[in-house]
């Protein structure tokens, strides 16, 4: 798929892993749709920034785990961009927390945000791609996670479980015209609760023995979108942690 001139919708895209792919994705002729919950500044920050690099950006606000939002985004999207062609679901949250502490509301709160928003996104985004009679593209963005349990990181764990499935299910269901794939990426971003001796030691364990970047997560979306034979699949980018 050639990017130049098409519409990319990027969940999460203000900061971190997220505007990286925003980033990225603008580099190739993409105009690029952010969507932030409460980072205004870190979005207003990443368009911008796309913009002095002769791009085309915009911010939008959407708390993804109240539906009626999503409604909202998409209405509109539709009044202001004659088309969509990809979608990367990257906004999601990660609590750590004791497996016997869990309530109802971290519970809810995790899913919402990291399952059932990308489910609606991707719902809402696969009706607008089939109606305008065009071929598209879905990226998820899942999490080592899914393939290795953390349990003092369960609901996040099994959250990002659940985007494999739902990213194996959507391909098989949204083909062929709409390809969907994900993600699972590794060591590539300390995560801000982290000390730095935490990450330096699981960085120095790895087979390749440094970390990875958000930049490369980017790389991958870009696989993502541009490779025609490619769907329903999960690209581990981990520096070979999965191996152990």
């Amino acid at each position: 798929m050639n990017l130049q001139g098409s519409t990319a919708l990027v969940t999460g895209g203000a900061r971190r892993v997220g505007k990286a792919i925003a980033l990225a994705l603008a580099r190739e002729g993409a105009r690029v749709v952010i969507t932030y919950n409460t980072s205004i500044d870190q979005a207003q920050a990443t368009v911008a920034e796309i913009e002095r690099s002769g791009g085309q950006a915009a911010a939008l606000q959407c708390d993804q785990r109240d539906l009626a939002a999503i409604d909202r985004l998409f209405d509109r999207l539709r009044r202001e961009f004659d088309q969509l062609d990809v979608l990367v679901n990257s906004a999601a949250i990660m609590e750590r927390q004791s497996v016997l502490d869990i309530t109802a509301d971290d519970w809810a709160r995790v899913m919402e945000t990291n399952l059932r928003g990308p489910f609606f996104m991707a719902q809402a985004a696969a009706k607008w791609m089939r109606e305008k009679g065009n071929t598209g593209n879905i990226v998820n963005i899942a999490d080592l996670s899914a393939l290795h349990p953390w349990p003092s990181y369960l609901t996040h764990t099994v959250s990002k479980s659940g985007v494999v499935a739902l990213t194996k299910t959507l391909a098989l269901a949204l083909a062929p015209s709409i390809r969907v794939n994900a993600i699972a990426p590794g060591a590539v971003l300390k995560p801000e609760e982290w000390e730095a001796e935490r990450w330096e030691k699981m960085i120095a364990a790895l087979p390749v023995q440094h970390g990875g970047s958000a930049e490369d997560v980017a790389e991958a979306v870009l696989f993502c979108v541009k490779s025609e034979f490619m769907t329903g699949q999960l690209i581990v980018l981990d520096g070979g942690r999965s191996l152990k």
